[in-house]
């Protein structure tokens, strides 16, 4: 590729693009900007219903699998069907996760293991499975995590299991991109912070309690507002492309200017 024409670096046009948790905020947005660039995706969830909603915003070819990595078989079955429908994966991005908030004194055991089993293990379990095919096909590929600002930085409201997971996140994806380097596959991950979705919804109105929560936050964030879902897109393209051969290991900070300060 030639620095004249410096727009061919991000085209990803005819890849194939994997999607977990692809009926969620962070999902819904990689499904729809990939699609717009030209991917073919596939798209994993367990939510069938709005797995259909996504799939009819999307563009070109798409693949549903009905199925959320919760488990090694069933990590290694969403990459066969990946596959299946589209003869490769070159690009996965990790979008399922979860979060529960309770103070750690009334925080179940058993809740923290989900959070970490939702954002960790199946992060975990989703680049082992894509890297074996990857490494397969030859040429590389692009791995993309979905960490959070809470990785770096904790949250007196109750956050202990979810940046613990999202500090995990960071760790994969350093330990993976020094891994695999060699390979020619990338690992990085992209860590927004509070971002409109439907569970951040609320945050966006204009009642006295909104208000009070979203100024408090906004007098950390530089760029003065909370993000948006297209603020996702372009870093996502930029991690999904051979614009960033160069970038692995590397966790991308969507969010305004919050962790800089």
């Amino acid at each position: 590729m030639s620095l004249s024409d410096p727009l061919k670096f991000f085209d990803v046009s005819g890849k194939v693009a994997l999607i977990t948790g692809a009926s969620g905020a962070f999902g819904a947005v990689a499904a729809e900007c990939l699609s717009g660039a030209g991917c073919k995706v596939a798209l994993a969830t367990g939510n069938a219903e709005a797995m259909a909603e996504v799939a009819a915003k999307c563009k070109g070819e798409t693949a549903e699998i009905n199925a959320r990595p919760d488990s090694e078989a069933a990590c290694e079955a969403i990459v066969a069907k990946a596959v299946e429908a589209f003869g490769s994966v070159d690009i996965l991005v990790v979008a399922s996760g979860m979060n529960k908030v309770a103070k750690i004194e009334d925080m179940e055991a058993e809740t923290f293991t989900d959070v970490m089993d939702a954002n960790v293990t199946q992060s975990w379990l989703m680049a082992r499975a894509v890297t074996k095919q990857m490494k397969a096909q030859g040429g590389g590929g692009k791995i993309v995590l979905m960490s959070s600002a809470r990785g770096l930085l904790g949250h007196p409201a109750g956050y202990t299991a979810y940046c613990a997971s999202k500090s995990a996140v960071d760790g994969i994806t350093k330990a993976l991109g020094c891994e695999l380097g060699p390979t020619g596959i990338t690992v990085n991950a992209i860590a927004p912070t509070v971002f409109r979705s439907p569970l951040t919804s609320w945050m966006f109105g204009e009642d006295e309690n909104a208000t009070a929560v979203r100024s408090g936050f906004l007098a950390r964030v530089p760029k003065g507002r909370l993000g948006e879902p297209e603020d996702l897109a372009g870093p996502l393209l930029f991690l999904s492309s051979a614009a960033s051969d160069f970038y692995t290991g590397h966790i991308l900070y969507a969010d305004g200017g919050y962790t800089a300060g």
